[in-house]
């Protein structure tokens, strides 16, 4: 356990190292302040709920998120520093496990950015709380899952643009299946097991849920069991990467 937080501390120090990680969490605060008050219409509406604001969070996550995982292995192959990283006591599930938690870190780091916004909206009237921090929590989740699947991704190359842009793809199929667009248009060519199947399986279906104040524990079960199953395959990813 010990290692595993000492590598954590390292990668998430790592991230501060440069003006990106400023960077990043500014852009994620201005952006989600741009969306909800601007575009989703916060002040026409009339209503101080943060509804609009999580309606926009799978959308932002879809760039930033994979913006974080790229570099978590596919740096390490391009210096090679990979190398040294597995000649050290270190099992390779800590790593792993230590890299992902470093970016997870980060992520709700940016979520906490955002809490002004909160205030705000209690500041402005009577909000239900406990839908905003169940939808925080569904965001961090969420967050979570897509970093580990960038993160399986990134350790496939060693090129971040290519992780990245691997990344935004495989993210935007796991959303598309709880876009109303998409199920409509495939309904009519598609049986209805496969539209139920897509639907159920979309990370916007069980992030809604959440946001819309229906706690269910499946929907952060889904979540969490996608995490782990992503960072098994990154931790044998690895393990054949260390082979060759």
């Amino acid at each position: 356990m010990h290692t595993l937080l000492t590598i954590a501390r390292r990668e998430l120090s790592g991230y501060f190292a440069t003006p990106l990680a400023y960077v990043f969490l500014i852009t994620f605060a201005v952006s989600a302040g741009a969306m909800t008050f601007f575009v989703g219409g916060f002040f026409t509406r009339r209503q101080a709920d943060l509804s609009t604001f999580f309606t926009f969070h799978p959308w932002l996550f879809l760039v930033l998120i994979p913006a974080i995982g790229m570099r978590l292995w596919a740096e390490e192959r391009r210096t090679g520093t990979i190398e040294i990283l597995m000649t050290m006591p270190v099992a390779i599930w800590e790593a792993v496990v230590g890299k992902f938690l470093a970016g997870w870190a980060f992520t709700a780091l940016a979520l906490v950015a955002t809490v002004p916004m909160w205030m705000a909206v209690n500041y402005l009237g009577s909000p239900d709380n406990g839908v905003i921090l169940a939808s925080y929590v569904a965001s961090f989740l969420m967050a979570g899952a897509l970093l580990a699947l960038a993160s399986c991704l990134s350790a496939l190359t060693r090129n971040q643009v290519i992780a990245f842009v691997v990344s935004i793809a495989a993210c935007g199929l796991l959303m598309a299946g709880g876009v109303d667009l998409v199920i409509s248009s495939l309904r009519p060519i598609a049986p209805a097991a496969v539209i139920d199947f897509l639907s159920s399986a979309s990370f916007l279906t069980h992030f809604s849920t959440i946001t819309n104040g229906v706690l269910d524990m499946r929907d952060s079960m889904f979540f969490i069991s996608f995490i782990l199953l992503c960072l098994f395959i990154n931790v044998q990813i690895i393990d054949m990467k260390k082979g060759a």
